[in-house]
């Protein structure tokens, strides 16, 4: 068994814990964490309803990849990790941030262990950048705002959110106070439990944030001014954020929802609506990505399966289950998509890379492990071609993965065209 964290249980619903109960049987839970809600390492029967989009013949084209470096700096469970230009920032349970030179050369040098970034705040549960702003999302409730410059790794706390002003001006509007356990009131701008994901705008204007609180909210990035939230978003704790090109933002949820919210048009004040529901998970959503041009949308869960939802050209609002990725045996924690490749990180401490094919079938062109413990979090780029990464035959991309081992995997993958 895996060692314990002492930190708080996050949110639960009476029903969400009922449910877990009743699946204990035959469920896998590797490590207890704040991690996300408390099944999110959960794994479940996958979904025999949804038909596979794997061909039974897998195809022979197959992925080269090697390993390039195993970071080992960090003490604690790697619980978050994002690219900001020449750079590659990694979070864990302890609080602690660091920061590495992402080119290849430099991975494996003595100096690229010398980059702590921030130490002592509460556990880091995502990391958004935005030029020279980081954002990052804790354990404590709180989002902080970090300025840094490119070539330096010197970075300063410039906000926490909510601001102070921000707690101040709405404690003026009693009708926004929110109910807390005890009967105490609190401001509507606070997050009431772990801030688990964060999603920026195409053009960087707006920050969302979801918590376990089953709440989303929406900042604005040029003064951190919370223009709203939406309370009891979901039935039970909420794990992910992503947002589409066309403003659609899409949230997913231990309550085994995705749901699909817009802003109202021509309206003045900042207004999120609810227009679509996607229901196909039999257990918690812990992951979200969505293809670049957002017609695809992909989801992860505790039941061993990625959904592939298609839209048939109207947004978000008309998102369809085009099929199943199915390989991982145990649940599904982290997705990203790069062109037309998904990788996908479990609780089954690999991670696969699938590739979408003709006819709108998928293949699983490599199975990476290495990680001796579920691999919570990864990203990946494409090389440039300065950097070896196209030749006439293919592409390549780098894969970072962070681990509950404690450690950081980088891997160079070739994909023949």
């Amino acid at each position: 068994m895996g060692k314990f964290l002492q930190f708080p249980l996050p949110f639960h619903s009476k029903k969400h814990e009922q449910e877990s109960e009743q699946s204990q049987s035959n469920c896998y839970l590797q490590h207890s964490s704040p991690s996300s809600s408390n099944s999110s390492l959960i794994s479940q029967s996958s979904l025999p309803s949804v038909s596979s989009l794997t061909p039974p013949t897998q195809q022979p084209t197959t992925a080269h990849h090697h390993l390039i470096a195993t970071l080992k700096a960090h003490s604690a469970y790697i619980f978050s990790l994002t690219l900001a230009g020449k750079h590659l920032y990694t979070a864990d349970s302890n609080g602690e941030i660091r920061v590495w030179d992402r080119d290849p050369s430099s991975l494996n040098s003595s100096s690229n262990n010398n980059n702590t970034v921030v130490q002592g705040h509460s556990p880091v549960k995502s990391i958004i950048p935005l030029g020279n702003t980081l954002f990052t999302a804790h354990h404590d409730h709180k989002i902080r705002v970090w300025k840094f410059h490119n070539d330096s790794t010197d970075h300063k706390l410039i906000a926490t959110l909510p601001t102070v002003k921000d707690r101040f001006t709405s404690l003026l509007s009693a009708q926004k106070h929110v109910t807390i356990p005890r009967n105490k009131k609190c401001s509507w701008v606070n997050h009431l439990d772990a801030v688990s994901a964060l999603a920026v705008s195409t053009d960087g204007a707006l920050l969302y944030s979801v918590s376990w609180d089953r709440s989303l909210k929406v900042w604005r990035t040029s003064d951190f001014k919370c223009l709203e939230s939406i309370q009891d978003a979901h039935d039970d704790a909420i794990n992910a954020v992503v947002l589409s090109n066309d403003g659609h933002v899409y949230t997913g949820s231990a309550d085994k929802k995705i749901k699909v919210w817009k802003r109202n048009d021509g309206e003045k004040k900042f207004k999120l609506s609810l227009v679509s529901t996607l229901e196909k998970h039999k257990s918690a959503v812990n992951a979200l990505a969505l293809s670049t041009d957002g017609s695809v949308l992909y989801s992860g869960a505790c039941d061993r399966s990625i959904i592939v939802w298609e839209n048939d050209g109207g947004g978000g609002e008309r998102m369809a289950v085009a099929g199943a990725l199915r390989g991982h045996s145990k649940a599904i924690l982290c997705l990203s998509v790069v062109s037309d490749l998904v990788f996908s990180g479990s609780a089954d401490k690999s991670m696969r890379i699938w590739k979408r094919g003709s006819g709108g079938s998928y293949f699983c062109l490599c199975v990476l492990g290495g990680h001796n413990g579920p691999v919570k979090c990864l990203t990946a780029a494409r090389l440039d071609d300065k950097n070896g990464g196209d030749d006439d035959l293919g592409n390549s991309y780098l894969l970072y993965s962070g681990g509950l081992d404690f450690d950081i995997k980088v891997w160079e993958i070739w994909v023949p065209f």
